[in-house]
Order: structure tokens, then C-alpha cells, then sequence
């Protein structure tokens, strides 16, 4: 196996050339290669899968902190804020990893035509899991790569591929994970359209019981299991999504501290000071400062 995590290496770091980033290489695949230990990122990562081929990669998702390695995948069921970090790098032996976005869709079609999509209904499983890479997950993802030199096999490939590596992580040591997201009724499932709902709608004001009862739920049992799945509480999730939402707005649009706290939803100018401070460390207008420089 140790070959074929090194092969697929060599493959990642050809294809990405001079680059340090390929994003959308081919779609919903991204490449990466970095020469350093990064800086802590905040991000939202969504259904999908990350492999690490070279190097070393450290994620926290609420208090848990999560680290995979060469021949380690991670898998991620619901759109979960985190903070990531390429924690093993050089020049000589940089890191090289691969991000492949699933579709919640197609891992549904793909679950019921194995048979798979009912099971599993009354246990808990994090929305996010290491575990090592099965050969023939890897082989997939091998081959997912090698589509880069074949663009002409591309339309008619990809998506094979893209379902064979999903039938193989719904019969492997992430399946459970999931399936449970997946699986009709299941607390999960009831979960994870919550938290759909609040990625679009995080601006408005929380009010635990409605939440709770769109996700058929008492408030008790709600809290219970959103925290079980996603590693934190409906509010701390909220707040992380407009702290980078309003982080986002001041990078990319040029938005005023003041402005871009009321644009997500905060009523208090210095309310969204001191939550963003402790999340990323600094006040808005000195974090902004620090990343443009």
C-alpha cells in the first residue's frame, strides 16, 4: 500500500507542477502541495473526502482535533466549520493532499442500490472520521487523478469513479458515518437538514425551540444530538458561520468591521468585536490587516 500512496504522491505533485494549488482540477477535485507548516485556517468543510499523501494535516472541529497523515483519509458527512492546519511540511518533503467533493444525491442513489440506506438508524456518529485508506478506495482516487492527462475520457469517467469511491467508503470504515446521515428517520438525517438550513439562513436570530422542532426533536434531545454529530452547539456553529462570513466580506468586498457585523446577523458592533477576537485571535480591522500584508 505504502507504493501506492507514494505512486498517487508522485502523480498529485506532477500534476500540480509549479502551482501550490489546484483547485477545481478536475470537478470537485482539488490538489495541494505546501512547502511549510501553514497558519491556522478557518474554513467550512463540506460533504466530501480528504486524503493525505505526503506530510501531515491537523483539523479541529470544535474541541476535538483531528490529524491524518500519509495513506489517512478524513470524511466529512455535513458542512462543518473548522480550523486546518498543514502541521508537517519541508521543501525536501512537502505536503500533498487531495479534497474530493461528493454529492449528498448521488451517495444517496448509490447507498440504495447496495441496500445500505436503512441501517444503522438508532446510533450517533461524528460528522467527520480518520481512518486509513483501503486499497481500493485509493485505487479509485488513483485513477480519479490519472484523468488529469486523459481530459478526453473525463465526462465519461469521472462520474464512474466518483460512485465507485462512494461505494467503497459506504462499505468501508467510514460507511457507518454516512449512512447514518443518510438513513431516513434517523436522528442524523434529521440533524444534518438542520444543518442546511442554518448555513442559509445563519443571519436570523436562533430561537432553540423552532430549531428543535424542525428537526422533530424535543430541545433537550436537539442539543444532544447536533452536538453529538457536529462536535459543538447550534449556537457555537452559527457563530462560526457569520465570524467567516463577516471575515470574508472585509477580505473580498472591502466591508467596514461595523457593516459586516450587521451583515450577518450581529446587533452589537461590540459583541461581534469580542466573538471575533476570540475566534481568530485579533480584532476584525488588526486580523485583516495581518492577512493583506
Amino acid at each position: 500500500m505504502a507504493c501506492t500512496v507514494s505512486r498517487l504522491a508522485g502523480a498529485v505533485d506532477l500534476a500540480l507542477g509549479s502551482d501550490d494549488e489546484k483547485i477545481g482540477a478536475l470537478p470537485g477535485l482539488d490538489l495541494y502541495r505546501r512547502t511549510d507548516i501553514t497558519a491556522p485556517m478557518h474554513c467550512i468543510y463540506g460533504l466530501g473526502i480528504g486524503v493525505t499523501l505526503q506530510g501531515c494535516k491537523r483539523v479541529l472541529v470544535g474541541s476535538e482535533v483531528l490529524t491524518y497523515g500519509p495513506g489517512q483519509s478524513m470524511v466529512t458527512s455535513v458542512d462543518l466549520p473548522v480550523i486546518s492546519q498543514v502541521s508537517q511540511a519541508t521543501v525536501a518533503q512537502p505536503f500533498l493532499g487531495i479534497m474530493l467533493a461528493l454529492d449528498n444525491a448521488t451517495v444517496m442513489q448509490v447507498a440504495d442500490r447496495m441496500k445500505l440506506s436503512q441501517r444503522l438508524r438508532e446510533q450517533e456518529f461524528r460528522a467527520v472520521s480518520v481512518h486509513p485508506l483501503d486499497t481500493g478506495v485509493l485505487d479509485a482516487v488513483r485513477r480519479l487523478v490519472d484523468l488529469l492527462v486523459e481530459p478526453h475520457l473525463l465526462e465519461t469517467l469521472a462520474p464512474l469513479i466518483k460512485e465507485e469511491l462512494i461505494a467503497r467508503l459506504l462499505s468501508g470504515a467510514h460507511g457507518p458515518q454516512l449512512l447514518h446521515v443518510i438513513a431516513a428517520g434517523s436522528p442524523s438525517q434529521h440533524i444534518a437538514r438542520t444543518v442546511a438550513w442554518l448555513k442559509l439562513n445563519y443571519r436570523q436570530a436562533l430561537r432553540m425551540d423552532d430549531l428543535a422542532a424542525h428537526a422533530h426533536m424535543s430541545p433537550s434531545t436537539f442539543r444532544q444530538h447536533f452536538r453529538a454529530l457536529t462536535g459543538m452547539s447550534p449556537l457555537q456553529y452559527q457563530k462560526q458561520l457569520r465570524l467567516q462570513a463577516a471575515r470574508q466580506l472585509m477580505l473580498s468586498q472591502g466591508v467596514d468591521a461595523s457593516s459586516a457585523g450587521g451583515i450577518v446577523g450581529y446587533e452589537s458592533s461590540s459583541q461581534f468585536s469580542r466573538e471575533y477576537s476570540r475566534l481568530f485571535g485579533e480584532p476584525p480591522q488588526r486580523d485583516i490587516k495581518r492577512i493583506r500584508v
